[in-house]
């Protein structure tokens, strides 16, 4: 176990430059998810911790050891890849021991510690069998007995589930964080789910075109995204923005949206006549009254996706799209015209130029 230290890390590909100079602080431990769109980078930056990809600049630390130059076998780390890797001819147990045997650990050792991890992942049944008798989840334990049975310092993993159907992702999402938490092992996870990294992670690195957006507590990021492009990302379905533009009065600030005019409550220090957007979660808009500062938009209903506890609806005020997340129990048609409701409390708000979060 280990603590990672990322300092200014950069990588190019000739004149490209993917990554742009990432500063990282992930605690022993700690299970730190990557999130961001394809191409954003994460997967390089995982392979860079691996040692599989070169560093065009800036360090990484393995405790308190610089590892840039160290070779992947030397890192002491671990990893779990997207298509388990696995060896076909091969049985389980085999597969599990592999590193062990390139280690030359006395082979009645690395029995013991098969079995041992085996057991641990409900695999002591299927030892002998090969990876082709194996179904996607029991393949994917198989690859993370590999790792884990080396004892590394650091567990890294790429996407790990995303060739399982969706009920065994839920089920092997919850498998690995309660390992995880049972092994205390450092652990680095890439996804493009974000519903993983919110429900795995104790942080979550945002990232976007080679750059970290954001790092903090899957609370943290979706109640205080930092900008828009956080707000957006974070959250299914998105957040609404709308675009207003800002009004003081002598006791707070206003923003106007179209014909409405929304009191903030609060004093906003942007200059008079700033264009701001307001971001609103879809759970925060109802139908129903409420109470303390609250404000209302128009709303004329376009499409309902029915999802079970709540349903939601898709449609527009004005000519900005909104979608809000209702009651199932709400009586609603295509074309109605509603007012929804929202605390003003529930409120972000963005610089539309710079998209920072204004506090």
């Amino acid at each position: 176990m280990a603590t990672v230290n990322i300092r200014q890390l950069q990588k190019s590909y000739g004149a490209i430059k993917v990554l742009h100079g990432i500063d990282l602080d992930i605690a022993d431990g700690e299970f730190v998810s990557l999130v961001g769109a394809s191409g954003c980078g994460k997967s390089t930056l995982l392979r860079m911790i691996a040692g599989l990809e070169s560093i065009s600049g800036g360090t990484i630390e393995l405790g308190n050891r610089v590892i840039n130059d160290v070779s992947p076998k030397d890192r002491d780390i671990a990893m779990v890849f997207q298509n388990y890797a696995l060896y076909p001819h091969m049985t389980v147990a085999e597969n599990m021991g592999f590193s062990l045997h390139l280690r030359n650990e006395p082979p009645a050792q690395i029995r013991k510690s098969v079995q041992d991890v085996a057991a641990l992942l409900g695999l002591e049944n299927y030892l002998e069998r090969y990876p082709k008798a194996l179904s996607g989840g029991q393949r994917q334990r198989v690859a993370m007995g590999r790792a884990i049975v080396r004892q590394p310092q650091v567990f890294l993993f790429d996407e790990p589930l995303s060739n399982l159907d969706a009920k065994l992702r839920v089920q092997m999402r919850i498998e690995i964080r309660s390992l995880q938490r049972r092994l205390g092992t450092t652990a680095i996870y890439v996804t493009h789910d974000q519903m993983e990294a919110m429900t795995m992670s104790d942080r979550i690195v945002i990232m976007n075109a080679g750059r970290v957006e954001q790092v903090g507590s899957p609370v943290e990021v979706y109640d205080r995204p930092a900008n828009l492009f956080v707000a957006t990302f974070i959250g299914s379905p998105s957040m609404n923005l709308l675009e207003g533009v800002l009004h003081h009065t002598e006791t707070d600030s206003q923003l106007s949206l179209g014909s409405h005019t929304l009191s903030l409550n609060r004093r906003i220090e942007q200059p008079e006549g700033s264009v701001l957007t307001l971001g609103i979660r879809p759970e925060h808009l109802t139908l129903e009254p409420l109470d303390g500062p609250t404000f209302s938009l128009p709303f004329t209903i376009d499409l309902i996706e029915p999802t079970g506890a709540e349903s939601h609806v898709y449609g527009r005020t004005g000519t900005t799209r909104l979608v809000a997340s209702l009651s199932r129990r709400d009586s609603l048609h295509l074309g109605d015209e509603v007012l929804l409701q929202a605390r003003v409390e529930h409120i972000h708000l963005f610089d539309s130029a710079s998209g920072a979060r204004l506090e």
